[in-house]
Order: C-alpha cells, then sequence, then structure tokens
C-alpha cells in the first residue's frame, strides 16, 4: 500500500506520459486564453459580444481557477488602458514603463492598477454583480488557483507543480507581457490610431486573436479583431462557431472597406451593428498627404536643417499624444519652419474632430467646408484627397454634394521649377 501511495505521489492518478501533459498543457491554457479574450475582453470589456449565461458562467469560473482574475478589476484596467493608451496614465505601456518590465512583469503592474479604487469606480461598471461574485469569486479570488495546484498534484503527482507552474505564468506573460507589451512596441500598423498599438503578427492563433492589437484599438468595439485577407483571428473563428451553436451572440464587427464619408454618417446611425471607420479615414489622410510632404521636406532639405526622428514623424499620424514636453517642443518647432507641413497638419486636426462629432448634420456641413478649403490649399497631396473626399460625400438629405464643390487646378511644376519647389516649399 506503500508502494502504492508513493507511486500515486510520484506520477499521480493518471500515470501520464510527456504527450498527454503536454496535451493537458495546451487545451487548459488555450482555453485561459479564450475566457480572457472572449469573456473578459470582447464580452464585457467592449460588449461586441454576448454569450448564453451558461457559458459566460463557465468563462468566469475558469478565470477565477486559472488566473484568479476579478472580472471588474481586469474589465476597469483594460478600459483605462483604452482611454489613456501610451500616456503617463496609462496602467501598462512600454513607453512609460520599459518594455523589459511590462515584458517580465506585466502581471505585478496590473495588480497595482486594481488596486486604484477610483478606477474600479470610473471604469468598472457593468460586471457581474450576484451572490457567488461577491461571496467567492472576488473576496476568494485565490482559492482558485489554490484549487487548481492541488488537481495538479493530484492528475500529475509532483510534476504537476511545474504543470500548475506553468499555468499560473501563461496569461501574465503572453498577454499582459506580450499583448500590452510588444503589442505596443514592435510589429505592423494598419490604422494610425491615436497610439503606438501594432499587430504583432497577421496569424491571431497563439493569444487567440490578441495578436492584432492594432486592429483592435483601431476598432475596440468590435467582436472582430482581423480585418485584412491574410489575417486570421481565431478568437473571431471561436465565436462564430459558438454563435452558429446559439451560444454567442454579436452585437457588434467593424466594416473597414466602407471608409468614405457617407458610410461613415450612415454606419454611426446603424449602430450597433457596425461601427464608423474614423481610423481608416485617417489612417489614409497620412499615408496620402501628410507621409509624402514629410518625404519630401526630408528628401530635399538643407544639410544645416535638423532631421526629424522616425519616433516624431510617427507622431504626425496620431496627433502624437503619447509625446513628451521636450519631444512636444521638437516637433512643434520643426513643424513651425514648414509652412506646408504646418498647414496639413491644422487640417488633420480639423479633420480628427469632424470624425469625432457625434452630430451628422453638423459634420455633414462642416465636411464641405473642409473639402473646400482643402481643394484652395494649394499643395497637391491635400488637393488629391478633398477631392476623393468630395467624390464620397452623397450624403442623403444633403443639398450639396461633390458637384458643388470647385478646386483649383492642381498644377504639377516641371524642370527649373520643379526643384525649386523642393527645395524651397514655399516657392
Amino acid at each position: 500500500m506503500f508502494d502504492d501511495l508513493l507511486d500515486t505521489a510520484s506520477y499521480g492518478l493518471l500515470h501520464a506520459g510527456p504527450t498527454t501533459v503536454l496535451l493537458y498543457l495546451l487545451v487548459t491554457t488555450q482555453l485561459t486564453i479564450f475566457t480572457v479574450t472572449l469573456y473578459l475582453h470582447r464580452s464585457q470589456t467592449h460588449r461586441s459580444v454576448d454569450f448564453h449565461p451558461a457559458l459566460a458562467h463557465f468563462f468566469r469560473f475558469w478565470s477565477w481557477l486559472t488566473t484568479a482574475v476579478v472580472t471588474r478589476e481586469w474589465v476597469a484596467v483594460h478600459r483605462k488602458h483604452h482611454a489613456h493608451a501610451d500616456t503617463a496614465q496609462d496602467p501598462h505601456s512600454p513607453y512609460i514603463v520599459g518594455i523589459r518590465r511590462l515584458l517580465w512583469e506585466g502581471s505585478e503592474l496590473y495588480t497595482a492598477a486594481r488596486h486604484d479604487g477610483k478606477l474600479l469606480a470610473k471604469y468598472g461598471r457593468g460586471t457581474p454583480d450576484d451572490w457567488i461574485e461577491r461571496h467567492v469569486y472576488t473576496p476568494h479570488c485565490n482559492w482558485g488557483p489554490t484549487l487548481l495546484a492541488f488537481i495538479s498534484v493530484a492528475l500529475f503527482g509532483v510534476g504537476g507543480m511545474a504543470i500548475w507552474a506553468v499555468q499560473m505564468m501563461w496569461i501574465p506573460f503572453w498577454a499582459a507581457g506580450v499583448v500590452n507589451g510588444i503589442g505596443h512596441w514592435w510589429g505592423y500598423r494598419n490604422f494610425e490610431t491615436a497610439d503606438k498599438s501594432t499587430n504583432v503578427v497577421p496569424l491571431g492563433i497563439w493569444v487567440g486573436g490578441e495578436e492584432l492589437h492594432n486592429n483592435h484599438h483601431a476598432f475596440p468595439g468590435s467582436a472582430k479583431f482581423s480585418v485584412r485577407r491574410f489575417e486570421f483571428d481565431l478568437g473571431w473563428f471561436v465565436i462564430q462557431a459558438l454563435s452558429r451553436l446559439g451560444l454567442a451572440e454579436v452585437k457588434r464587427i467593424a466594416v473597414v472597406e466602407q471608409a468614405n464619408m457617407t458610410n461613415h454618417l450612415a454606419i454611426r446611425k446603424a449602430q450597433p451593428v457596425t461601427l464608423a471607420p474614423r481610423v481608416k479615414v485617417m489612417t489614409e489622410f497620412f499615408r496620402k498627404v501628410t507621409l509624402p510632404v514629410v518625404r519630401e521636406e526630408v528628401r530635399y532639405r538643407d544639410r544645416h536643417t535638423p532631421s526629424l526622428s522616425i519616433r516624431l514623424r510617427h507622431a504626425l499620424a496620431d496627433g502624437g499624444r503619447w509625446l513628451s514636453t521636450d519631444e512636444r517642443r521638437r516637433l512643434d518647432a520643426w513643424i513651425d519652419a514648414r509652412p506646408r507641413l504646418r498647414t496639413i497638419c491644422r487640417f488633420r486636426t480639423q479633420l480628427a474632430a469632424l470624425m469625432e462629432s457625434r452630430c451628422a448634420d453638423h459634420v455633414a456641413e462642416s465636411m464641405m467646408q473642409w473639402v473646400r478649403a482643402a481643394g484652395a490649399s494649394g499643395i497637391d497631396a491635400l488637393q488629391g484627397f478633398a477631392l476623393s473626399m468630395g467624390a464620397n460625400m452623397a450624403v442623403p438629405g444633403s443639398q450639396a454634394g461633390a458637384a458643388d464643390i470647385v478646386f483649383p487646378s492642381i498644377h504639377r511644376p516641371t524642370g527649373d521649377a520643379a526643384v525649386r519647389q523642393r527645395r524651397d516649399p514655399h516657392v
């Protein structure tokens, strides 16, 4: 009998081999990932999908068992992250605390933020508040991982503690570290959002689609994170499967392809079915207007003129609210020395304000004025963008349209005149 007890203590009830252990780890850790991305993130934080009550409670239980996360606290911290992304008030920005610290100590940063009572009161509304939440999941959140440790040892013996340790590190490293850290530090961007979010990789498989972080920051209320043909969001795939089974109801998804002003106005009224693609328009403005002019300024600048760092150039895309005071001062000085770029930045600020307006009638009238002014700016790239905007502004009920907008002819100088204009943009 003693031998049996020793055998059970050493190998657990399952006597599992390496393949079984790896399969168990894969299933349980991915289930934890799905709990975070589907329930805590997309459902509770952003309200983009609702789940059947039984499934929602399973997610709550699994979160308690494997992470000790309290739903209200997680939601509040993440909502504040979106409200103040990459600024000094962001609970976890690599530009504030450093990428190395966020990658390896992301869980500690989350713990510090969740103890802020004012943060919970402001951002933690609308989360579960039933009996089991008040008496078990919240006050005894650490009971879950403790129970999981006993289960792991019972199933796998002494080695179960190593398995349990991997489970405990999974979310702090991959979600808090990689997604919140690398997802604001390295990768590619589809949209010029007002922060430094990036898509880490186009295939969102390992972290349930959270790898597509820039897409999510562009459309935080969308249940689907992938927006381009070569991108894949495993979380969205699971949501679709659950929806077919009657276990999930999608509330909002982003329609990115339709990015003109007509759709911008119509989509606002159509919520919660779709989301207004404001960032799509601002991204096009950066790529078609700001970037060409900046490249020209950099290419033909005088050798005695200081260059602009890549970091400061990125700030031209989104307003650079994440810049330090000194960086803001240097960027403003660089822009002020270039009237064409100063004009473009002024039009960008006006366009961003219009795109965030919630009054459709006001937006339609003001946008027509913006298009006319941009068309008369004398800057080729800005005139071309205004022309395309005007062509898309067939707003129902409005007497104004693209035909009413008169654009000065876009003259592109050649020969010596072109050289003089490149050297001196004021010519």
